[in-house]
């Protein structure tokens, strides 16, 4: 039974996540009854992570098994006439034997998107957030050092993140743009824990407000408390924007644990 690996590409506006819930639309919901009216058998996918309601991808990767042979662009092509105008597959290849997209994931790069502008802007409204004090980007990208490393996260996790551990590896942590325009803060690294990043945006922007001083985002870090760093940054701003893989799962951690997602960014 082959499976296959799809990288999809959507708005999160109209959805109460990625996973299945009971209180509303759920993009996981959307490609199964997609790919189960193409393939005419019930399809059940994995992705490599759980973005939250509001959240955006250009790089979210699922996988599925069926016993059914189609060409590649049919899972592209057909899946894409199926699906709603807010959902598309962006590619379609054959995934190696055991593939798991979360459990075999080397890395994520999130993009935070960012309207700095003075008044509010109706064509971001659903993919940016408006921030209308101006912002000190130098200060935030000197600020964004103290993040980059192997670190314990916790203040930086949600309240309710069930991760075993809050250790995690970020790789780079990249401010992009000027104030009084458009943002983005982009951080990659090994994998995330709930609000992760949304939670490091909030900070960074205390930040570029004047409010906090940059060496006050490494004392949060050290702190590990949660009530000590910014807010949480509303999910209009993220977008899930890359996947990284290599051949087979990676290798586990010095504690015996590899790095996993243990849910949205």
């Amino acid at each position: 039974m082959p499976r296959l690996k799809l990288t999809l590409e959507y708005e999160g506006t109209r959805y109460v996540g990625w996973q299945v819930q009971p209180n509303g639309r759920s993009l996981q919901a959307v490609m199964e009854e997609a790919l189960s009216r193409l393939l005419s058998e019930p399809v059940s996918v994995r992705s490599a992570g759980r973005t939250d309601s509001g959240v955006h991808a250009t790089g979210q990767v699922i996988c599925f098994d069926t016993e059914r042979v189609l060409p590649m662009k049919a899972y592209v092509m057909g899946l894409n006439g199926l699906l709603p105008h807010d959902v598309a597959v962006v590619d379609a290849v054959e995934a190696p034997e055991g593939f798991d997209p979360r459990r075999w994931s080397r890395g994520k790069r999130y993009r935070y998107r960012l309207n700095n502008r003075r008044t509010r802007s109706p064509l971001h409204r659903t993919t940016h957030w408006e921030v209308f004090a101006p912002l000190d980007v130098a200060a935030m990208r000197r600020a964004a050092a103290h993040l980059v490393g192997r670190h314990d996260f916790s203040a930086f996790r949600a309240a309710d993140c069930q991760a075993k551990h809050a250790v995690r590896e970020v790789r780079s942590v990249t401010v992009e743009g000027e104030a009084g325009g458009a943002i983005s803060i982009v951080v990659e690294g090994t994998a995330f824990l709930k609000h992760m990043v949304r939670n490091l945006v909030g900070t960074l922007v205390e930040v570029g407000k004047g409010k906090r001083p940059e060496a006050w985002v490494g004392e949060v870090l050290a702190s590990r408390n949660r009530k000590l760093a910014g807010q949480t940054a509303p999910p209009q701003g993220l977008v899930l924007e890359e996947v990284f893989y290599a051949e087979g799962p990676p290798p586990r951690t010095p504690g015996g644990e590899a790095d996993v997602d243990e849910d949205e960014g």
